[in-house]
């Protein structure tokens, strides 16, 4: 039994970013307590914490720090003791914590595929040459110019309704989003097709939310326990793995997705040269057991077959 469980009068604070979705998946990972420990929603304090992320949306994410923007304030305020746990989405999380902090809680992760959302056009087959198509995702812009050379493709920062403003403003004909976050927010109405994982390969952890703790809270790591998703834990260790070998950040366009058959885990992985000028992929299957090293088996083949200045700018 797990002591000092948290009540109205000493709630366990849960700490996020600002926007529609950060704080829905904040409420589901309270959601998920309160029904684990039979708790009522009083002893759960949701803390709002503003990053630098979401402050500067007139640049891109590789010219002001990378996905560390997204988590860093909120993990100081886990370091400092002003909150007890971090809700994330798994896809702006760096493969490697601060000291003192761990990510080993996942709930269980919704669709990982990337949505088409435009006004005027059914998919990305639809678009006229030309097409302006707004996305900040260096992943997605890689993988669209490499399949559509033609297009324009424009800066597109912010959360899903201030690019849902920009696309009736005209600022661009589409742009993509993930399904997992429409689904979340009750907006899958919004996407006119969702894009198959063999025609765009998501981001590695697309569609997974994780919960972030002190290493050394052993209430929190039991209560968090109950509520771990084993599979995506499994699925995200592959893929994570994958990552970290290849040294990803928001300045590389790295895709890669794990899916798992009964014991099996079998992981697809894509890099691409920025300007989407070349791409490069390959897969791997084995034991779940070594979902890990089969993501950095499969990170050091491609980087083997990479030239040294393959996700430089050619030109």
């Amino acid at each position: 039994m797990i002591q000092n469980l948290p009540s109205p009068a000493q709630p366990l604070k849960i700490g996020t970013r600002g926007s529609p979705l950060a704080l829905w998946q904040a409420h589901e990972v309270r959601r998920c307590l309160m029904g684990a420990f039979d708790l009522p929603e009083e002893a759960f304090e949701i803390c709002v914490i503003k990053v630098l992320g979401d402050q500067i949306l007139d640049k891109a994410l590789k010219e002001i720090g990378g996905k560390g923007l997204f988590t860093r304030e909120i993990e100081e305020a886990l370091l400092d003791g002003s909150i007890d746990i971090a809700v994330h989405s798994m896809k702006d999380m760096p493969t490697v914590q601060p000291e003192g902090l761990i990510l080993d809680c996942y709930l269980p992760r919704e669709d990982v595929r990337d949505a088409f959302v435009s006004p005027q056009f059914k998919g990305l087959s639809d678009l006229p040459q030309g097409a302006v198509v707004g996305s900040s995702s260096l992943r997605r812009r890689a993988q669209l110019a490499l399949k559509r050379p033609d297009l324009k493709l424009v800066e597109f920062r912010g959360n899903v309704q201030t690019r849902m403003k920009k696309l009736e403003d005209g600022v661009a004909q589409a742009t993509f989003l993930a399904m997992a976050g429409l689904n979340r927010l009750g907006m899958a109405h919004v996407a006119r097709s969702a894009i198959g994982t063999d025609e765009m390969l998501p981001a590695v952890a697309q569609g997974a939310i994780g919960v972030e703790r002190r290493l050394e809270d052993g209430r929190v790591r039991a209560m968090l326990d109950a509520i771990h998703d084993g599979a995506t834990g499994l699925r995200l260790a592959a893929e994570r793995g994958f990552l970290a070998r290849l040294d990803g950040s928001c300045e590389t366009p790295i895709a890669g997705l794990a899916v798992i058959e009964g014991d099996m885990l079998h992981l697809r992985g894509e890099i691409l040269r920025p300007d989407g000028s070349e791409a490069i992929s390959g897969d791997r299957q084995g034991s779940v057991a070594d979902a890990k090293a089969l993501g950095i088996s499969l990170a050091e083949e491609l980087l083997g077959q990479a030239p040294a200045d393959f996700f430089s700018w050619k030109g």
